[in-house]
């Protein structure tokens, strides 16, 4: 079937929340489940918003930065090998106060009418995996854990303030997404971590996953031969538990609440998908998917760069999808990630085009 729905990933780069969610709802009046905040301000740089707290982490020392010609050359602290992960005090991370300011926006507008009722406010938040990346080799593993437990309490504080009924939680997989695809031997663990995430967040709160090759400066960190790399991600996920019970998925120590029982599938998924891709051989994988019905698909079908995409690709992207999903599978489109990197300018355009392929292919809408 034909896209039926519309995902933001995120970032949308305009002035503030309120001028984002006004936009969003005016320039796509329809498929929209969730609304983002646009992530404003410094949440613009996705994991560059929490390198001034670690810096200001006591047991965290800073290293030299990169050299500039790699733009996903992150290190910017260490943890040294004398001290103890368990033991660090975490300053305020930022996310819940960003976003409970964005959340009261948020219902205010839905109040007067401009929002509509029955879409969620969408949050995201970076993995500890991906915020490793801000950290020398030498005791990331260390860290990640130890930032995971932060990172988990500062979501469980967010949703202590809002109701769960209003709002809807993304976790930003693109460190794990690239890793998979270079070192498939890393799928179980990472797998099982993103599963822990997903698990952590209570069940009547909707969670997703955005699997994704980086966009800084507009290049991935690497390009991708297929969607194998994140439809294996995506399935490992999934994992069958004890008869009678949910899916049950791996659960590494420390990173979900032993009180929570784990949910047995992300609310939605959105999947990369370079502009020039519009061969059999990237949308293949798709067949392979074990994603149930229960999970939205979200495919990056909408460029970031429509003057440089040849003339039909959306279109021939569109039939690949529907050859490869199960029949009457529904799916959705979305940017490959946010749209916080995109010039301020043509962010109006971006939005056009997501009506614009909904409208294309749902002509009796």
């Amino acid at each position: 079937m034909p896209p039926v729905a519309v995902h933001f990933n995120g970032g949308v780069n305009l002035p503030d929340a309120e001028t984002v969610l006004r936009t969003l709802v005016e320039r796509v009046p329809h498929g929209v489940r969730r609304l983002p905040d646009g992530e404003p301000g410094e949440r613009a740089g996705w994991i560059g918003y929490q390198v001034p707290r670690l810096l200001a982490t006591p047991g965290l020392e800073q290293v030299a930065a990169g050299t500039g010609d790699d733009p996903y050359d992150n290190s910017a602290v260490r943890l040294p090998a004398g001290t103890d992960a368990e033991r660090i005090e975490w300053p305020d991370l930022g996310y819940a106060a960003e976003y409970a300011r964005s959340y009261a926006t948020f219902r205010r507008l839905r109040d007067e009418g401009v929002l509509p009722a029955g879409v969620r406010f969408q949050v995201e938040y970076p993995t500890p995996v991906a915020v490793g990346a801000l950290v020398h080799p030498d005791g990331r593993d260390r860290f990640v854990r130890s930032y995971g437990r932060a990172l988990t309490a500062d979501l469980d504080r967010l949703l202590s303030e809002i109701p769960h009924s209003d709002v809807a939680v993304q976790w930003d997989a693109a460190v794990e997404t690239v890793l998979v695809d270079q070192q498939p031997d890393t799928l179980t663990e990472l797998a099982g971590r993103l599963a822990a995430l997903l698990a952590h967040v209570p069940d009547d709160v909707p969670a997703g996953l955005h699997l994704c090759y980086g966009d800084a400066g507009h290049v991935h960190m690497m390009e991708p031969e297929s969607l194998a790399p994140q439809v294996s991600l995506a399935n490992g996920v999934m994992r069958p538990g004890p008869p009678g019970r949910r899916d049950s998925p791996a659960q590494p120590p420390g990173l979900v609440a032993p009180e929570r029982s784990p949910r047995a599938t992300p609310a939605w998924v959105s999947f990369t998908v370079p502009q020039y891709r519009d061969d059999e051989k990237f949308f293949a994988p798709l067949a392979d998917l074990r994603t149930g019905p229960a999970t939205e698909l979200y495919l990056a079908l909408v460029p970031y760069h429509p003057d440089r995409q040849a003339d039909g690709t959306t279109d021939r992207q569109v039939a690949l999808v529907d050859r490869f999903l199960p029949a009457g599978r529904a799916w959705g489109i979305c940017t490959e990630c946010g749209m916080a990197r995109a010039e301020r300018a043509d962010v109006p355009r971006l939005l056009d085009l997501h009506r614009e392929i909904l409208d294309r292919h749902q002509p009796a809408r």
